[in-house]
């Protein structure tokens, strides 16, 4: 049986994700220690590099990535991107000043949002409907497989070549796989092979089934309308909280168990393990978001995120270092791949990449925000104990806002118009008495 296009799409995701964000954002934090000190930075100016570059860039970028998304297509965007992603850590090799490292820092972001999140999930998105949650993570696995990867192959190759070296390799290597994928398996739709969503002809594709979230593409809402609906702002606010939360346990969980007492090796190891049970979340969720309400399994899971972190406070007990390792990766499952599929539930297809940039560029700012105030506070107090209250509040309070989320169904298949399912979303606005 012939194997439907859109998986190797799915493939074609996977090492967009793997590279651009798994090992980028995932194997970053290995390069922390040398650069401390090599270069003298504090812990807050690290961090403060990327949310340099959200600040000044993201949403610009974000912007104009989704409005080309829609009109040109993922593929378009990703080949651009993948130069961003690449040649800034070739020339990260070379730095030695603080002011360069957050110039190229700028230049990463770029990429990361030309590269990432976006583009990919719009691909996905585009690509299927009856099996979207499964696409979806099974792109998502690129990422999870590339953070798992990441700490154990670059502190290999710091050990090798030293970290100047290890940027460029790894640079190197992101523009030689990359750029052939996006050249020649990537299409932005299938439309452009001649194909349809799923590999089912128009007259074959199955009803949608109930709270399967199966979303027509002819249908959505407009930008304007969605910006003024109480869901977008849930969506937005519960996702920047939680994804927050996930930055800064993420980005300084090295330079914590480091600072604990273990050995860069051991405390990569810890990270690895993290990004391990990730993956065994993405594959989960991914065939659950197909089965019950999305809102409600991203919800879960974020809660799930958020109990884990206090089992930081037990440090100097293995156990509980490795059952934190493993609850908080698990539960990372869910931390981008439900947004795309709880977006287009709530607001269909039509403007899902102009939303997905918003919200992306939104919780982009949390991703590195609290990364930056969890290095501040350990920069003031010596410790992270803080920090790490904080974040699980956080994590607890995003896990909340996406649980009152309320998809109508509007936007599922075979249901009502475009026009009526823009009427019918709850909406800020002032209503007439």
């Amino acid at each position: 049986m012939r194997v439907f296009y859109g998986w190797w799409i799915v493939l074609a995701a996977f090492l967009n994700l793997f590279f651009s964000v798994g090992i980028v954002y995932y194997g970053f934090p290995v390069f922390y220690p040398s650069m401390v000190d090599s270069l003298g930075f504090t812990r807050a100016q690290l961090t403060q590099g990327f949310l340099l570059g959200f600040v000044v860039a993201a949403l610009l970028f974000g912007i104009l990535a989704g409005v080309l998304i829609d009109r040109l297509g993922s593929r378009q965007v990703i080949q651009i991107g993948i130069w961003c992603v690449g040649l800034p850590l070739i020339l990260m090799g070379s730095m030695t000043r603080l002011w360069q490292y957050y110039l190229l820092c700028i230049m990463e972001v770029v990429g990361y949002v030309l590269t990432g999140p976006i583009p990919n999930q719009v691909l996905i998105s585009n690509w299927f409907r009856i099996k979207r949650g499964r696409a979806m993570g099974g792109a998502y696995l690129g990422l999870g497989v590339g953070g798992a990867i990441s700490p154990l192959l670059i502190n290999a190759l710091i050990q090798s070549f030293g970290w100047r070296r290890a940027f460029e390799i790894i640079g190197v290597l992101i523009l030689v796989v990359l750029f052939p994928v996006a050249q020649w398996i990537t299409r932005s739709s299938p439309r452009d092979l001649d194909l349809v969503p799923d590999g089912f002809s128009p007259a074959s594709t199955p009803a949608s089934q109930p709270g399967s979230g199966t979303v027509n593409s002819a249908s959505g809402v407009d930008v304007a309308r969605a910006v003024r609906s109480a869901n977008f702002w849930l969506i937005l606010a519960g996702c920047t909280l939680t994804i927050g939360a996930i930055g800064a346990v993420t980005q300084h969980l090295i330079l914590f168990l480091k600072g604990q007492g273990y050995s860069l090796s051991a405390a990569s190891r810890v990270s690895s393990s993290m990004l391990v049970s990730s993956l065994a979340g993405r594959v989960i969720v991914g065939y659950i978001a197909d089965r019950y309400s999305r809102k409600n399994v991203m919800a879960l899971f974020y809660l799930a995120l958020g109990l884990a972190i206090p089992l930081l406070f037990l440090v100097q007990q293995p156990a509980a270092v490795w059952g934190f390792a493993l609850l908080f990766g698990f539960a990372m499952g869910a931390d981008y791949m439900l947004i795309p599929l709880v977006t287009a539930d709530c607001f269909g297809l039509s403007a899902l990449g102009k939303l997905l940039s918003l919200i992306i560029m939104g919780y982009s700012l949390g991703q590195w925000f609290a990364p930056w105030l969890a290095g501040r506070v350990f920069d003031a107090y010596h410790s992270y104990d803080l920090a790490w209250v904080i974040m699980t509040a956080a994590a607890i309070v995003g896990a909340t806002l996406i649980s009152v989320v309320t998809p109508d169904g509007c936007a599922y298949e075979g249901s009502a118009s475009a026009e009526s399912c823009a009427a019918a979303i709850p909406r800020f606005e002032n209503r007439e008495k």
